[in-house]
């Protein structure tokens, strides 16, 4: 089962997970919409750098540090995913709570591992 998913902090970088993820979820067949500072693409996904109304997002995967989300948190409610993955060093407590008033799931995990674990 194909999961739209935004990945939430993309990076050119290819030695950022970020950047490998993107990859990852194609291979897995998962379509992907990808945000981040700077416009480009990666495995022929555009990362957008302005935030854009994406339709039908069913998983957002975090990589943007704690610290950087809170000017987020109205984008990502209005999406209406049905999960938001955070993934090692994004963890937010304050963020999960706005998610919980929402009826938004979330998801303290990897998405690599669950990848590669079929627990996507």
């Amino acid at each position: 089962m194909t999961k739209k998913t935004l990945v939430f902090g993309a990076s050119l970088n290819p030695s950022r997970y970020s950047n490998f993820a993107i990859g990852r979820l194609l291979a897995h067949g998962h379509e992907v919409v990808a945000y981040g500072i700077k416009k480009g693409s990666v495995a022929d996904v555009k990362i957008d750098d302005e935030l854009l109304k994406y339709d039908h997002i069913d998983t957002v995967t975090l990589y943007l540090n704690p610290s950087r989300q809170s000017a987020y948190y109205d984008y990502l409610v209005s999406l209406s995913p049905k999960r938001i993955i955070f993934n090692p060093g994004t963890e937010n407590p304050e963020l999960y709570q706005i998610l919980e008033a929402n009826n938004i799931g979330y998801e303290v995990a990897c998405t690599l591992v669950l990848l590669s674990t079929n627990q996507y």
